[in-house]
């Protein structure tokens, strides 16, 4: 029996965590690993960008570091700090032995690890995830180049500090706005774009598998074309696998037919004012009422392993 080539088996080890990748995907995400360079993630908000670094971890039972960026992040967030109260404890002991020397409160047991330093201090494997990195400042920026092209954090007092072992490195970004051409430079990139029917079809009934089939896809087709109406916020795949099991739990075999009990629900899709009054019930009628593709859970079923 052929072995699964090294790309396919991740692929595999993905799905077996609960998370459906493309080819395409899977094998970036190896590439990734094998070239030991960072991964920059584009996307749509709730596409599963953030559920990939997630999947990985667990797939090859490793540590999950996480950085959340945000406006303002800066090095003591995100990287370390000095631990002064430890430090001015250090300094009273040795004056009370009659020196103190720079080099006895500069020391490794003195810095308060930060997402970036514990991902680089990892002894074992590690997903290091730098969630949202276009909500940070440019400055952040620049700083992260270190980390990202050597795997090391320099600290003014103690001088380099180099990865144990390279941690994998997975970067998010929701395209609030346009990162460096010296960050895209040093990673490699991927596109994650809502799923295809089929797809996001599978992703569900794995994810809900007490749902029933025709349920899944009336649902799922739904959300589809949701999607292309004027949403401020469109909804994710989060979304939409909250919305089916909250069917499940009111209709478990079909959509309701009752546009008051399906307007009912749509607070698990739409998330904001606007788009609430946006889709009234004709509108929700109007959509649910769309061209519907049938059998595509049945044909999933036949078809090989995603």
């Amino acid at each position: 029996m052929t072995a699964a080539a090294p790309e396919q088996a991740l692929r595999e080890a993905l799905h077996r965590v609960g998370y459906l990748a493309d080819p395409e995907l899977a094998t970036t995400v190896w590439l990734a690993g094998e070239l030991q360079r960072p991964l920059l993630l584009e996307g749509d908000a709730g596409v599963g960008k953030t559920a990939l670094a997630q999947a990985l971890a667990r797939a090859q039972g490793a540590r999950l570091v996480r950085l959340q960026c945000f406006e303002g992040l800066d090095m003591a967030q995100a990287a370390y700090e000095w631990n002064y109260g430890r430090q001015l404890m250090a300094i009273r002991l040795k004056e009370s032995q009659g020196s103190v020397r720079e080099g006895d409160v500069f020391q490794r047991e003195f810095l308060l690890e930060r997402p970036l330093l514990q991902a680089i201090s990892q002894d074992g494997p590690c997903v290091l995830l730098i969630d949202e990195v276009d909500r940070a400042d440019e400055a952040f920026e620049a700083f992260l180049l270190e980390v990202l092209a050597e795997y090391q954090i320099t600290v003014p007092e103690l001088g380099p500090i180099r990865a144990r072992q390279i941690p994998r490195v997975i970067l998010t970004s929701n395209g609030t706005r346009e990162l460096s051409d010296a960050l895209r430079r040093r990673c490699l990139y991927h596109w994650l774009d809502y799923p295809a029917l089929a797809r996001e079809i599978a992703i569900v009934r794995e994810a809900v598998p007490e749902a029933d089939a025709r349920l899944v896809e009336d649902a799922v087709q739904l959300v589809q074309r949701l999607r292309r109406e004027d949403l401020s916020k469109i909804p994710g795949i989060a979304e939409c696998l909250d919305w089916v099991r909250a069917l499940h739990r009111l209709h478990p075999h079909a959509l309701p037919e009752d546009m008051a009990v399906l307007l009912g629900t749509l607070g698990c899709l739409l998330k904001t004012r606007e788009d609430r009054f946006l889709i009234d019930a004709e509108r929700l009628r109007h959509i649910a009422e769309g061209p519907r593709q049938t059998g595509v859970a049945a044909d999933m079923n036949k078809a090989p392993a995603l």
